[in-house]
């Protein structure tokens, strides 16, 4: 057992490559997967890039959130939004709130929802074969088909999804947006979220939000404000998420035709393939990812962290190491098994993981069939990235297919 004595600087420069972690963390995965770092804002954390270390931090319950959120709670971006949402929470708090939507996102549930997917794919990608070309995809189809599915869920009205993107990138921000540009959205996702529950008090619905009302209302369960911010959580962690990754799956594909001729041949290989799809992409630009805070001291990696740290675990840089993803950096969609973090692991695990399975699985069953040989519109060069995201997301996307 060994304590760290020196410190690297982060962050990094941002990756040349839209599908390659930075060099940095792609280089302590391999030789020191637990790191302390000096933070450019001042203060110092923790480092987590090797496989078997981040999914230690996930699951281990001496990794805080809760002490993580209270420390990200005057920052701007995600950690702001975080802080006061079950994204934000420990058990048992957190154990109340996400029992009373699981039951919605089990594999069973979410595979009822599989012929309604599979009608808003070919509705909006069948509105697109018909058009002009090139067209984008992103407003056409990627952003607003997971928008549809979790306002169906929810019970939000969908016609409002551009709003709900101005405000959530705001959420998921890296932190060149304002503090109070943040507590913006939120206040307004807020607002917007207290008139729809009284408008479905007055009138209820089957969807899942009138479901959470009861909850609120009959068992006492969760506060006004809890129902509020969990709400705004399965809105915005619905669809951006989703939208993204569609998108950037896309791009790799293209970027690796072999795969890409494998999949058109054999769409069988679809549901295996979105796994390699979540492992390999990289979603992230390579900031600061959610935290943790250690509530005592704990030995990680052969390195001893002492309570009250921040560790910042890295799921982009642990989904490519080579100690459990043999030639990490190679995208081979019959890779096998399933094993990647990219929807976390432990309590905090991805609530809407199955649901984002199934998306993507219909997304590109019909991306390769209702639109044959799609590709790029314009060269990749001319790609233009929103910039105040923490994540890869694109203002449009044009593609074009074959007759």
């Amino acid at each position: 057992m060994s304590v760290q004595d020196s410190a690297v600087k982060f962050p990094f420069s941002p990756s040349q490559s839209l599908f390659q972690p930075q060099p940095e963390l792609r280089a302590l995965t391999e030789q020191q997967p637990v790191t302390c770092a000096e933070l450019a804002g001042g203060g110092t954390a923790w480092l987590v890039t090797g496989y078997a270390e981040t999914r230690q931090v996930l699951v281990d319950p001496r990794f805080s959130r809760r002490l993580a959120a209270e420390l990200e709670r005057d920052q701007p971006g995600f950690g702001a939004f975080a802080a006061e949402t079950i994204l934000g929470m420990d058990p048992p708090d957190h154990t109340r709130l996400r029992r009373l939507v699981a039951g919605a996102f089990t594999a069973r549930r979410v595979e009822q929802l599989r012929p309604r997917v599979i009608a808003l794919v070919s509705e909006l990608l069948g509105a697109m074969a018909v058009g002009p070309r090139p067209a984008d995809l992103i407003s056409g189809f990627s952003l607003t088909l997971p928008v549809r599915v979790i306002c169906e869920l929810l019970g939000v009205p969908p016609q409002d999804q551009e709003q709900f993107q101005e405000w959530s990138g705001n959420l998921i921000s890296g932190t060149n947006v304002s503090l109070e540009e943040v507590m913006a959205a939120v206040g307004s996702l807020a607002g917007y979220f207290a008139e729809l529950i009284a408008a479905k008090r007055a009138a209820p619905a089957d969807d899942l939000m009138t479901a959470l009302i009861a909850a609120r209302d009959e068992g006492d369960r969760l506060s006004e404000q809890e129902l509020v911010n969990l709400c705004v959580t399965l809105l915005v962690g619905g669809y951006e998420t989703t939208a993204n990754q569609i998108v950037m799956s896309l791009l790799t594909l293209l970027a690796n035709p072999g795969e890409m001729a494998r999949l058109r041949a054999d769409l069988s290989m679809i549901p295996e393939a979105v796994e390699e799809l979540m492992r390999f992409v990289q979603l992230s630009k390579g900031g600061l990812p959610p935290g943790r805070v250690t509530t005592e001291a704990v030995e990680l990696g052969g390195v001893l962290i002492p309570a009250g740290a921040m560790v910042l675990p890295f799921f982009n840089a642990a989904n490519r190491d080579s100690g459990e993803f043999p030639d990490p950096d190679r995208l081979d969609l019959s890779r096998g098994p399933r094993g990647h973090v990219a929807f976390g692991a432990g309590v905090h695990h991805c609530l809407g993981a199955q649901l984002a399975r199934l998306e993507l699985q219909e997304a590109f069953t019909g991306l390769l069939t209702v639109l044959p040989g799609i590709r790029l519109g314009v060269p990749l060069s001319e790609l233009r990235f929103r910039e105040k995201l923490a994540l890869y997301s694109l203002h449009e996307l044009l593609v074009t297919w074959d007759d």
